[in-house]
């Protein structure tokens, strides 16, 4: 087992890793910018290293300051935690060049499911069901036109390198692709330096659901249940929960066997992540695989008592899964608390947090980074806070989260508070009808 592990990350992540790493006995140190110097991640670590300025680029993107870090701490593993490097095929070859256990997929991993074209072509190889598109990256407009009449419109374009909902345009009629199509390259060459483009078939009013998985070095693979991200903005979700309402045995069972094909097609190692849309008729269809730990493993953890961060750093080290394909018998929500103004088209509200106050009691859990004096950075994401619940069905853990919202109180900034406590209170959310499209027509 790793005697010290640098937590290449920042925020409430780093702060869910520092703790795990606690009680397995393993030392840690955190990196930090010049802007989170007064965070908890650097109090509570047994090390902390100043990085860089407050700019990603410079601190929590650079590997050559990261690799600096651990090698004066003499940490002999890195866990990036998610976002910034986390899937970063280069990062987790310089780690194995330099004798530091990444905590995460293997280079060629990253590689194989990183580049979405390629993904999607190592799914079909392995029988996982696929939206129906191109076959690899399209080359031109007109290219990109007989793909279109192929798999009949309505189609969307998306960035090869793409996240986040960039690079992505929806295509409901030829004389709108040109432009869609070079709006697309445009805004991935900026946000990711590929204007690689490829399409699929759009699926209306579909559900977001992903499978956790995770992998040995054996070539084992298991599947710990589902996860509904169906409630999302602009592609980022918001809220998330297990199991999802519009999940059928069945269901789960087809879903749990096509996200280990996708792990074992990639010898998968590590904690990861299937996700799939799934339309109306519940026929589900392959959209990605993220080769890191999700925001949202929170709920997992509840429902089947599973510490998957734990489960992550065993793996790394070599240990054989210690989990089993899981069907959930409580229920678990998670609402992300952002430093965002819901009633100014979710605005970012950097600033001080002049009070505060987490809700408790039993099966409610919080994680995060900030405290009363804290001050949230402009540099970074918005989420400052994870609520999460966990009851013995989904009516009460809407109530449950219901209570728990009212219970917290942060002042000092604007957050998404009041918007959770509205969707808490929704008629559609509460029985469970809701797709990716359920934002558009939500008002606070």
């Amino acid at each position: 087992m790793f005697k010290k592990i640098l937590i290449a990350n920042r925020g409430e992540i780093a702060m869910r890793v520092i703790r795990t790493c606690k009680e397995m006995g393993i030392k840690t140190v955190a990196v930090y910018s010049t802007a989170d110097k007064d965070s908890l991640p650097v109090r509570f670590a047994d090390e902390a290293v100043c990085i860089g300025p407050p700019v990603s680029s410079k601190s929590y993107l650079s590997i050559p300051n990261i690799i600096a870090a651990a090698e004066i701490t003499n940490a002999d593993a890195i866990h990036p935690g998610y976002g910034f490097l986390s899937e970063n095929e280069k990062f987790s070859r310089v780690c194995q060049e330099h004798g530091i256990k990444f905590i995460g997929a293997l280079p060629e991993q990253i590689a194989a499911m990183g580049d979405k074209a390629t993904a999607k072509a190592t799914m079909i190889k392995a029988g996982v069901p696929c939206i129906p598109g191109s076959v690899g990256l399209l080359k031109d407009v007109d290219d990109a036109k007989e793909n279109a009449t192929r798999i009949k419109y309505p189609v969307i374009l998306k960035a090869t390198a793409g996240g986040g909902g960039k690079g992505m345009r929806i295509v409901w009629k030829e004389e709108d692709l040109q432009e869609a199509w070079d709006s697309a390259r445009q805004e991935a060459a900026a946000a990711f330096g590929n204007d690689g483009v490829y399409m699929e078939k759009f699926i209306e009013e579909p559900r977001h659901i992903e499978i956790q998985i995770a992998g040995d070095q054996f070539g084992n693979a298991c599947h710990l249940s589902e996860r509904d991200c169906s409630i999302q903005r602009r592609h980022q979700k918001l809220v998330e929960e297990t199991p999802s309402p519009f999940m059928t045995p069945e269901l789960r069972d087809k879903m749990g066997e096509a996200a280990i094909k996708a792990a074992k097609a990639v010898r998968y190692e590590g904690v990861g992540t299937v996700e799939f849309l799934v339309d109306k008729n519940r026929d589900f269809y392959f959209m990605e695989m993220n080769t890191r730990i999700q925001v949202e493993h929170t709920i997992t953890e509840e429902v089947i008592n599973f510490d998957l961060v734990k489960e992550q750093i065993k793996l790394a080290a070599g240990e054989k899964i210690s989990g089993k394909n899981y069907t959930p018998i409580l229920h678990s929500i998670q609402c992300r608390i952002n430093a965002e103004d819901p009633y100014n088209d979710f605005r970012p509200s950097p600033g001080k947090i002049t009070d505060y106050h987490s809700p408790g009691g039993h099966g409610v859990r919080i994680d995060t980074h900030v405290y009363a004096g804290y001050t949230i950075p402009p540099n970074y994401d918005s989420m400052i806070s994870k609520l999460i619940v966990v009851a013995q069905t989904r009516e009460e853990a809407i109530l449950k989260m219901r209570r728990a919202l009212d219970e917290y109180i942060i002042q000092g900034v604007k957050t998404t508070i009041p918007f959770h406590q509205k969707l808490m209170q929704d008629p559609k959310f509460i029985e469970g009808d809701f797709t990716t499209k359920f934002m558009e027509t939500f008002s606070l």
